[in-house]
């Protein structure tokens, strides 16, 4: 693996192909404005050096360079690749993984050592950010998990057909607005809980209703809308009840409530109870087909992306990543 301008060899040297399943490639995504990423390294590779894990260390520089050292790491016969990183940093390992054969991809496990601004797919699985000791010692025992993807398919501005998957969900409408706010604010304030508060505050300045057309199994829902999520995953509280592993993707859809309502929902939201909302409509389904969702913002796995173009749709590919688990 040479080193470049956008990557950083940890402490050994980087190994030819065919390395087997015992040493792993790890992908080390810092933090932007919180703390030290040094610091923080320096905190997991003594745990690693402590358990006498053979592993290569990358670094990336931003969000762009995830894929191609995951890329790199593929090409150089690394079988166990982890991810030092949040749920963006996910979603852009798993996009790399599916451009390969089923072959090559299937002889791979991911890992994750939690470390984003948002880790809601780690936390799904008890990966908890402040216990490396724990997380390592879990993934050291390599207990695999074949996962599910969804997928939205969609055009974009130059007509091109487009796929993007995703391990957590898709938000359409107010939602995405507040995720793309939260990673600004959560950059700002450090806290988790402190930044979704401000983002909650600020959208209330926001548009609060979108035009939307969507087909769920035999429903066709063509009125104005606050939000959807449409979760493989939990969805950051929105589809508390997705599960990763059933072939199957919860849908939330939120009708604008009154404030007081609103008030009552984000509580709900917040203490795990959103599902009893009056203003939720919940769904499971194997696709949503969404024909327009006029100006509304679409965000995967936490990430803003451009608005797709037209009519889109929502599907999911079921046991197609191998995920390192807990025992």
């Amino acid at each position: 693996m040479a080193e470049n301008s956008n990557t950083k060899v940890g402490r050994s040297a980087p190994q030819p192909p065919n390395l087997g399943d015992s040493r792993w490639g790890i992908l080390y995504c810092p933090k932007t404005g919180l703390t030290s990423s040094r610091k923080r390294w320096d905190k997991i590779g003594a745990v690693l050096d402590a358990r006498k894990v053979q592993y290569d260390m990358v670094q990336s520089e931003n969000s762009e360079s995830v894929e191609r050292l995951v890329k790199m790491m593929i090409s150089n016969g690394y079988k166990t690749i982890i991810v030092v990183g949040g749920d963006s940093a996910l979603n852009d390992a798993v996009n790399c993984l599916m451009m390969e054969e089923k072959s090559v991809r299937d002889e791979i496990a991911l890992g994750v050592i939690p470390n984003g601004v948002m880790n809601d797919f780690a936390r799904f699985w008890d990966f908890d950010e402040d216990k490396v000791e724990q997380t390592i010692d879990w993934l050291l025992q390599r207990r695999l998990r074949k996962v599910d993807l969804g997928c939205i398919r969609y055009t974009n501005a130059k007509g091109e057909k487009c796929h993007r998957y995703f391990l957590n969900c898709v938000n359409i409408g107010m939602t995405a607005d507040i995720m793309n706010l939260r990673r600004q604010t959560r950059r700002l304030f450090g806290s988790r809980t402190l930044s979704f508060i401000t983002s909650l505050f600020v959208m209330l300045f926001h548009r609060m209703e979108y035009k939307m057309k969507l087909k769920i199994n035999n429903d066709v829902i063509d009125r104005k809308v606050m939000t959807v999520c449409i979760g493989s995953g939990p969805g950051y509280g929105q589809t508390p009840n997705a599960v990763p592993y059933n072939g199957m993707l919860d849908v939330s859809v939120v009708y604008h409530p009154e404030m007081v309502q609103l008030i009552e929902g984000l509580w709900l939201l917040i203490t795990g109870r959103f599902l009893n909302h009056r203003s939720v409509h919940p769904y499971r389904t194997t696709e949503v087909k969404v024909d327009y969702a006029k100006k509304a913002m679409v965000g995967i796995d936490g990430r803003l992306m451009k608005t797709p173009v037209g009519d889109f749709r929502i599907d999911v590919e079921q046991e197609v990543i191998s995920f390192l688990i807990p025992v």
